[in-house]
């Protein structure tokens, strides 16, 4: 599985291998329609200005709660309609790459996406325990940090004009929100473990029809536990292709 975190950031940075003027170019693949239609590109600015201006108002209404309230408690519930809704609604961008609508990975792009769902409502969702856990708090953030400069990315990209700032960003700010993102996913997981093993939440006990069994809590062990080697390579890559799209971007500014 693919951290949340990391998949939107592993997506734009594995683009940027080739030579000079491949890289400049694939630096935002992701977000630039294959077949280059008007009408393609006309809708892909929508959703990433849509998308853009959701997380930042969701941003602002966490702030706002957090201001009036004096507490991060019910900070979770303040966004919780919004958050699904612009979240699960990141599904179209598979279908975006399935279709070749934009050139990026349909594996990569499923695997950032469906982990983000599955972490959004098969746990935090489901265990209403975990809302307000600190590190559910500590993801979203994230999250809403990472998304807010990933859809502007993209749009300024389909914009055909990319500031340095933006760029910068896209390819800086996962240095530290990867880990934290990480962090956050995990300790929300551990904390929602002891109340789906005393629920015995979406597990199946024998004997059954069926003669079979799943154990919920034990799955949600393995998948932390594949979160490590998981973010060991993709943190180590993206240092890589950091270093490689940005020296370019400098040499690029020289010449």
């Amino acid at each position: 599985m693919v951290p949340g975190e990391a998949g939107a950031a592993v997506e734009s940075a594995s683009l940027a291998n080739g030579d000079n003027n491949k890289r400049t170019a694939a630096a935002a693949a992701a977000a630039a329609p294959a077949g280059s239609t008007g009408v393609a590109t006309a809708w892909l600015i929508f959703y990433n200005v849509a998308m853009t201006a959701g997380w930042i108002v969701m941003s602002g209404v966490m702030l706002k709660h957090a201001l009036l309230q004096g507490t991060v408690r019910g900070i979770y519930r303040s966004v919780e309609k919004p958050l699904k809704l612009f979240q699960t609604a990141s599904v179209l961008e598979v279908l975006y790459s399935f279709f070749g609508i934009v050139p990026s990975s349909v594996t990569l792009k499923a695997f950032h996406v469906s982990s983000r769902i599955f972490l959004l409502w098969a746990v935090v969702h489901s265990v209403r325990e975990v809302q307000n856990e600190e590190s559910t708090l500590l993801f979203i953030v994230t999250w809403m940090v990472t998304e807010i400069v990933r859809y502007s990315f993209y749009t300024f990209t389909l914009l055909q004009y990319i500031p340095y700032c933006v760029k910068w960003a896209r390819y800086s700010f996962f240095i530290v929100l990867y880990p934290l993102g990480v962090l956050g996913e995990l300790l929300t997981i551990h904390a929602a473990l002891p109340h789906v093993q005393r629920k015995g939440l979406y597990s199946i006990t024998m004997p059954n029809a069926h003669n079979f069994s799943f154990d919920y809590h034990t799955f949600l062990i393995a998948i932390m536990i594949a979160y490590v080697p998981g973010f060991i390579q993709l943190y180590a890559h993206l240092l890589r292709e950091r270093r490689l799209v940005l020296r370019v971007t400098q040499e690029q500014k020289v010449d």
